[in-house]
């Protein structure tokens, strides 16, 4: 098993024990068991009732001795479940360190996680599926407070007694109505899940599904039955029920029984009873070992999803030239934090991660839910302190704890790193975290990596860029341009902003382009900036997201220490994925700067009217893709819709998958330097989306998307003429120009700075 101990360092003398969370969880189970024994000797004792004639007594018709059975069952099925959930806590604790402490800077955030997840909005992205989950929690929650007001209720002396009159009829007909919404919500799931079937759900149902449907069912069907039989059993027996006429599903259905004796009543009350108690019973028993579990876990996972680095930054690491880690990444379950492992327990099954997954929709290996599920197996199948079932059933047991002995190679290196199965996932598990952490592993310590990112690496590490490009050519889309200052990093940056071109802005044809787009927008905006030319090395986000943490850092070390020396404290990228790393990833080496995306600085220009396209004309059909990295890493997506609809003329039109739920271009995670050779290519089909929305152009906001796209459009056989693909900077400028030239406008005036590009 790796370890990430220093052990050459001294050890701290230990200091107090502290209480570990699976005995929280022991203790929290005696109490509960304890306090639920205790509720059912107390009355017995105390022989309290209340005398309203508008109540219900407790355990009317129950006789004493399956009374005596209920308390004695219901404690100890508690502090089973206390103690079987505590064995899974415990598997949690085998993992790394991970800082989630509530504090008074996050506490509020935590909160609204938690409700997010607990009012089920995070569910009702998806409206369907969304509401039937609802119907049953919010039903079983409502049953729950019933039965839970009821108890209290009972432990009440005669003067504090409250559920009579008025707030007993409102209670009634709350009770029905839960129940109801509970049944509801069931039959809905019995429809979807073995009538409508879909594909995701589909292939990973289990018996273990039904049977906990069929409990559920059980608990609601019977719960009406018990509460009908003991109205008609009261009525036939000469009492008045009037009241109970608020109780309107038992109510009705009480009628049907008229007629009936009153032994055949109370005998059938009796069996409705037990029934309905041997329906908790069986909850109790599932609870803690089916996918029943994330009744707790889910929740707690939603709490704890606030964290202290950025949305976008991969875990740190130390510096590798001087850490004496013996293992980097993830092979083994304890290579996880506790937090990753809680994770594994939270999944829910759903597969609303591999319905967005760009590469499950494309045929690849990849499914995110499988990540998931099969390292939750071999977590429950390597655990140390005995049995504990596995997320799922169906998997191949395993006898190590190598998370690699279930997950191939493949499916890790099949990850574009889009996020979209953490943005969907309804309770806030981090899949993406997980696969990278495998991949560094595999790259760092197996060499086990395609052999296209070979050539990437050597032009990384060589010549500082993917391409494997000369340095000295960074600047070249400057050449007869004027205005554009290069500055030499030994010098102090004078100007306002450093424009950070990028490795896809300085050597790809399509994308020098917009770089020399942008820097003519920023000279008519009269923006002060300058750039690095040769100087300027890529930032290291491929390495990154490639596992390949050694060259991230020979990258961005470097990088971080010119950018300090020279005083730079504002940067403006065009790609979102040096955006991200510059901004998210940087600080983690001690680089910190105030990074824009050039969709933010233009939207910036065009609000405050810096940058004049009062009269930029694009009259033609224009739809949006959105970057990942700019996106769902970073939360920004109106700023480049702003831009292209400042436009006059321009008819803006969305893709189906579009914002959260946008389809990823296939480059992302390194991929761009990789080759597709399993089903179709991810840019072909989403290429295609773009095409199928009527527009004649395809706006980008990032130079990987802006490639991708522009080879599916043309793929599926659409010239420029037809579909033109740019990045917003090339609408933009062009639609400029467009305006300047119906209108007769002349270029501003600008300044001349020196040293020119190309001198």
């Amino acid at each position: 098993m790796s370890t990430h101990t220093d052990t050459s360092e001294p050890v701290a003398p230990p200091g107090p024990k502290r209480i570990k969370p699976h005995q929280l969880a022991i203790g929290l189970g005696v109490g509960v068991g304890a306090f639920t024994l205790v509720s059912g000797v107390l009355p017995l004792w105390t022989k309290w009732h209340d005398e309203s004639p508008v109540s219900r007594k407790v355990f009317e018709g129950i006789p004493g001795p399956i009374q005596l059975a209920f308390y004695t069952l219901i404690p100890m099925l508690v502090i089973w479940g206390a103690w079987t959930f505590a064995q899974r806590m415990r598997n949690w604790e085998r993992g790394g360190p991970d800082r989630r402490r509530t504090t008074p800077k996050n506490a509020k955030r935590r909160l609204a996680d938690f409700r997010a997840g607990a009012y089920m909005r995070t569910l009702l992205r998806d409206s369907a599926a969304g509401l039937m989950h609802s119907m049953i929690y919010f039903g079983f929650l409502g049953l729950l407070g019933v039965t839970t007001t009821l108890e209290i209720d009972h432990q009440m002396p005669p003067s504090l007694k409250f559920l009579h009159g008025r707030t007993y009829e409102a209670y009634a007909w709350f009770g029905d109505f839960a129940g109801i919404v509970f049944l509801g919500g069931i039959a809905w799931a019995v429809v979807r899940r073995y009538v409508q079937r879909p594909f995701r759900i589909r292939i990973k149902t289990r018996p273990e599904h039904a049977i906990i449907l069929g409990v559920f069912g059980t608990i609601g069907v019977t719960g009406f039955f018990a509460e009908a039989f003991r109205l008609a059993e009261t009525k036939a027996s000469g009492g008045d029920i009037s009241f109970e006429k608020w109780s309107f599903i038992g109510y009705p259905m009480s009628k049907l029984f008229s007629g009936v004796g009153v032994d055949s009543l109370d005998t059938w009350h009796q069996i409705a009873w037990i029934v309905h108690v041997l329906g908790f019973v069986a909850f109790l028993v599932l609870l803690p070992v089916t996918m029943l579990r994330h009744m707790f876990t889910s929740p707690l996972n939603m709490y704890l999803k606030d964290k202290e680095r950025p949305k976008g930054a991969m875990k740190a690491m130390p510096n590798l030239t001087e850490t004496s880690m013996e293992s980097f990444g993830a092979s083994v379950v304890e290579d996880f934090t506790w937090k990753q492992l809680l994770d594994l327990d939270a999944c829910t099954m759903c597969g609303r991660c591999t319905s967005v997954c760009p590469a499950k929709a494309t045929g690849k290996m990849l499914d995110p839910r499988e990540i998931v599920l099969k390292s939750g197996a071999v977590m429950a199948d390597s655990s140390p302190h005995g049995h504990v079932s596995p997320p799922m059933s169906g998997y191949v047991t395993v006898k190590s704890n190598s998370l690699f002995d279930l997950i191939t190679p493949e499916e890790i290196w099949a990850c574009t790193s889009c996020k979209a199965c953490d943005e969907i996932c309804p309770v806030n598990i981090e899949i993406l975290d997980k696969i990278l952490d495998m991949r560094r592993y595999l790259s760092l310590m197996e060499s086990n990596f395609p052999s296209e990112l070979g050539g990437a690496y050597r032009g990384m590490e060589n010549q500082g860029n993917p391409w494997g490009m000369n340095q000295g050519e960074r600047a070249d889309w400057a050449k007869g341009m004027e205005d554009v200052k290069i500055v030499d990093p030994s010098e102090p940056l004078t100007s306002e902003y450093l424009y950070w071109v990028g490795c896809a802005g300085s050597f790809d044809d399509k994308n020098k382009k917009v770089t020399q787009a942008m820097a003519k927008l920023l000279k008519r905006a009269g923006i002060d900036v300058a750039i690095l030319g040769p100087s300027e090395m890529c930032t290291g986000d491929s390495a990154r997201r490639s596992g390949n943490e050694y060259l991230f850092q020979m990258l961005a070390m470097p990088n971080i220490e010119m950018l300090d020396g020279m005083g730079v404290k504002k940067i403006i990228t065009q790609c979102p994925h040096c955006f991200n790393t510059l901004k998210n990833e940087y600080p983690q080496l001690g680089g910190n700067y105030e990074v824009i995306h050039h969709s933010q600085l233009l939207d910036d220009l065009i609000s405050s009217k810096q940058l004049d396209v009062s009269r930029a004309t694009l009259e033609e059909r224009v739809t949006y893709h959105d970057s990942c990295y700019l996106g769902r890493h970073n939360d920004v997506y109106l700023a480049p819709r702003k831009v292209i609809g400042s436009l006059k003329g321009v008819q803006i039109v969305e893709m189906p998958r579009n914002g959260t739920k946008g389809m990823c271009c296939g480059a992302g995670g390194a991929r761009m330097w990789m080759e597709e050779t399993e089903g179709e290519k991810i840019n072909d089909v989403r290429a295609r989306e773009a095409i199928s929305t009527g527009a004649t152009r395809v706006a980008t906001a990032c130079p990987f998307c802006y490639i991708m796209l522009d080879d599916g459009v043309k793929a599926a056989g659409k010239e420029e003429d037809q579909v033109k693909v740019a990045d917003i900077a090339i609408h933009l400028w062009e639609a400029i120009e467009a305006g300047d030239a119906k209108f007769a406008i002349p270029g501003a005036p600008l300044r001349v700075e020196s040293p020119v590009a190309g001198d």
